[in-house]
């Protein structure tokens, strides 16, 4: 049976969302990268686009075989998103290679009024290497001075800024360096792979304000994308229209609760909850 429908004017019918891009590789476990993104943005409530970088073969135990993108290819997702659907913001991820790096460099330098959250991906949690040295220096080089926001972990944080980081004193202070050495990015230096008191707080310098983003430590083992989802949450309230400084905040308390809400999948390390929101739970208190 066909039921009848009210008549519509054209042009009458959909919503309209703020739209975000990531920039990204693919998890076929599902947790980080592109997946992780494109669930932060639905959950926030930001239609996700999205132009693929890598693909993966991973699970919640690692990484067994990574294809790049050809550069142009990702080129041409960037500018299909970009032209059409209008982009109030957008993060980059994954970026793997120096040859994709430069052209996602130089076609991100002509839309410069995006705001765009830069994960840099180098290292991972554990301390493993990410990328060779040469797209390490395209990234410093080419990509970072560009960026609004950088969200590194401690590893990357000590690449860039030639220091170890250990506690909250040393984050502040490769805070500081990077954005001297980047002055058009904010930092925000992440301290999820840090023991003690300084594990989980997160440090900003903006150039003006100096300062740590602390929630409540959450005890579990499935913590993977997180890097990720902070990044996509950043950029996806940027896409809402907040401030750099409060966008910031309130993806950290995603983050936070997405992690109460980690999953328990596969035999290793599961991701965090990024579907919390819709299953009810109250996740809005910054208190």
């Amino acid at each position: 049976m066909i039921l009848d429908q009210p008549s519509q004017s054209p042009g009458t019918v959909g919503l309209t969302l703020p739209v975000a891009l990531t920039i990204a590789g693919s998890d076929s476990g599902g947790g980080a990268g592109i997946q992780a993104d494109l669930k932060t943005f639905a959950f926030l409530n930001v239609h996700g686009t999205c132009a693929l970088t890598c693909v993966t073969a991973q699970n919640t135990l690692g990484v067994t075989q990574v294809a790049a993108m050809d550069p142009s290819l990702v080129v041409a997702q960037i500018e299909a998103v970009i032209t059409d659907l209008g982009v109030q913001s957008l993060k980059t991820g994954m970026l793997l290679t120096g040859d994709i790096m430069i052209a996602v460099g130089d076609t991100l330098s002509q839309y410069p009024k995006i705001p765009w959250v830069l994960d840099p991906v180098m290292v991972s949690r554990s301390g493993s290497k990410l990328m060779d040295d040469r797209a390490i220096g395209i990234l410093q080089s080419q990509l970072l001075p560009r960026a609004t926001l950088i969200t590194p972990n401690r590893y990357e944080a000590e690449i860039l800024s030639g220091i170890r980081v250990t506690d909250a004193a040393s984050q502040e202070q490769a805070a500081r360096i990077i954005h001297d050495r980047y002055p058009t990015a904010v930092v925000l230096v992440k301290g999820g792979g840090l023991q003690g008191s300084a594990q989980g707080v997160d440090w900003w310098w903006d150039g003006q304000r100096s300062q740590a983003l602390r929630t409540e430590t959450v005890d579990t083992p499935h913590t993977h994308g997180t890097g990720c989802t902070l990044s996509a949450a950043i950029a996806a309230f940027l896409a809402q229209g907040y401030g750099l400084w409060d966008a910031t905040l309130q993806a950290k308390i995603y983050v936070t609760q997405a992690l109460h809400h980690s999953l328990a999948l596969g035999q290793g390390q599961g991701p965090v909850g990024h579907s919390f929101p819709i299953l009810g739970r109250d996740w809005e208190g910054s208190d």
